[in-house]
């Protein structure tokens, strides 16, 4: 045998007993470790936790975080709780994604199960919390909490089911709304209208266009103002999405299918495309903020959440307009217009609790313990009644202070009236409340849904035309804007992106077959040489 083969077949025995070892490597699967709780929760030491918040300009919710910590501190004098509120959830999701390239996440977060979703493309980086719930220790309602804990069972099953993906609970609901819409019901009335049981898209798109008739002095009638938009839906991504629901029609799969660019949406667009030509509806992100035109008297529906009733009708505790313009009218809630009377389908959101993992499984602990302290009944009764917000255990709901204060509707601004109202919808309606699957990428298809109204309302109110060619376009410009076509399968990113980075191991293996391969090559050129000196 020349010297030639000889030192190939050695190289490529080792190549082949190096396959299954790269194979092993390349297609070991990102798996979501369990926490291992500890037997027991060190007191001797201390520990310091970082807590993220939102916050804007509501001073009460600060001080509800401010007296949640003081009081948490009280039971726990070795946990020191530090708290950084940021205006909006989008900076938080930020900065927890660039927090993970350094290993400097907080502790605990108040996040949205969506963002959750991409922050889990990390190794290990959410804890995953059923043992934790389970505990009988430290668990939701455990033996060796210091405070009142509700259990398991007493959080509200359908908002413990949105914390979970795949199966597995990340986090913990913290507060819950849904969305209202709130009408001037004494301008439905002067049209000439009687306001069914349940709201409609039919009813709202007629009344809607009726308010549009103008005077001689080029007013519109219904107000006397030159300005009128009688629909005004803030969040556009909800107001897709919804829709959708409600017919039965595709938005996404579980598992991260995109099918929201369908024969539905498209019927959808092209009515919202009608009405937003006329100018009789509109959107926040176009016009602005829906309760300032409704409390001024040039909007009669409008869609916000019920976590923003205080800033809706006219005795608004809150206000971003001069009071002087400020019309008097009655104000009424319901739930979002429906297609179907008899089977509502209304969105569930708001705030959740995820904590994320650290080297030490005391300070997980000790994170735990803050998070599951968010959702006792004095932080959970306070929070919701600053907003619409409802607390997310019977446990709350059920306590005396809470239905004491939903029974004082309308006595003061502290029980503004359509507030309760609205937290009433909510806690009346629970059963028909829905969430979309959570997936990474399923943050981009939710702003997908929004900017496809967004846009086609954008067009129509430049005069633009609604036709196969704008549809067409706009879906190619959606798809590429929100990289749709990027999102992977669940059943592919198993195998592929979920993978996470190349272990070393594969790395090390690859390395050397590139290595054998080179001293082939370089062997045979050195073959080649020596044979023509020869």
């Amino acid at each position: 045998m020349s010297l030639f083969r000889k030192f190939t077949s050695v190289l490529m025995v080792l190549i082949i007993a190096m396959f299954p070892l790269v194979g092993s490597g390349c297609h070991k699967a990102r798996t979501i470790t369990a926490f291992d709780v500890p037997d027991e929760f060190d007191m001797s030491r201390q520990y310091e936790i970082t807590f993220w918040a939102k916050n804007d300009t509501n001073v009460y919710q600060t001080a509800i975080y401010n007296q949640a910590i003081e009081d948490f501190e009280a039971l726990y004098p070795n946990i020191h709780v530090n708290m950084k509120l940021y205006s909006n959830y989008i900076n938080i999701y930020n900065d927890v994604i660039t927090n993970i390239a350094t290993n400097t996440t907080p502790n605990v977060c108040i996040t949205y199960p969506d963002h959750i979703a991409t922050y889990m493309t990390g190794e290990n980086v959410v804890v995953p919390l059923d043992d934790l719930i389970d505990d009988k220790e430290y668990g939701l309602g455990g033996s060796e909490v210091l405070f009142d804990s509700p259990t398991k069972d007493e959080v509200i099953p359908q908002f413990m089911e949105e914390c979970a993906i795949g199966g597995i609970h990340y986090a913990l609901p913290y507060m819950r709304s849904t969305e209202a819409c709130y009408v001037n019901k004494t301008y439905v009335e002067q049209l000439g209208y009687t306001l069914p049981e349940v709201l409609t898209w039919d009813f709202i798109w007629e009344v809607s266009e009726a308010a549009m008739k103008k005077g001689d002095d080029g007013n519109f009638v219904i107000n006397g103002q030159k300005t009128l938009i009688p629909f005004i839906y803030k969040s556009t991504d909800n107001m897709m999405i919804t829709m959708l629901r409600q017919l039965g029609a595709g938005y996404s799969t579980p598992n991260a299918e995109i099918e929201i660019f369908n024969d539905t949406t498209t019927d959808l667009l092209a009515t919202i495309a009608e009405h937003a030509g006329t100018g009789s509806f509109s959107t926040f992100a176009i016009s602005g903020y829906p309760a300032n035109f409704l409390n001024a008297g040039q909007c009669i529906f409008a869609v916000d959440s019920t976590a923003g009733a205080t800033w809706m009708g006219t005795g608004a505790p809150n206000v971003d307009i001069d009071k002087s313009k400020i019309i008097d009218f009655e104000t009424v809630v319901y739930p979002v217009p429906q297609y179907d009377t008899e089977n509502m389908q209304m969105i569930s959101q708001g705030p959740s609790v995820c904590v994320f993992n650290k080297e030490d499984p005391q300070e997980v602990l000790a994170s735990w313990l803050f998070a599951q302290y968010l959702i006792t009944n004095n932080v959970q009764i306070s929070y919701a009644q600053t907003e619409g917000y409802v607390p997310v255990t019977s446990k709350a709901q059920n306590d005396p202070a809470y239905i004491d204060y939903l029974s004082r509707s309308g006595e003061d601004a502290d029980h503004y009236d359509v507030k309760i109202s609205a937290s009433k919808l909510l806690l009346d309606n629970v059963q028909y409340t829905f969430t979309t699957p959570v997936f990474n990428g399923s943050t981009s298809l939710r702003e997908a849904a929004g900017a496809l109204i967004e846009n086609t309302t954008k067009t129509m109110k430049r005069h633009g035309e609604f036709n196969d060619e704008f549809v067409k376009q706009l879906y190619d410009d959606v798809n590429a804007q929100y990289r749709l076509d990027q999102i992977e399968t669940e059943d592919s990113a198993k195998t592929i992106s979920a993978l996470g980075p190349m272990p070393k191991t594969s790395v090390i293996l690859l390395t050397s077959l590139c290595v054998c391969w080179v001293l082939i090559g370089a062997f045979v050129v050195y073959s080649k040489v020596k044979g023509k000196n020869r």
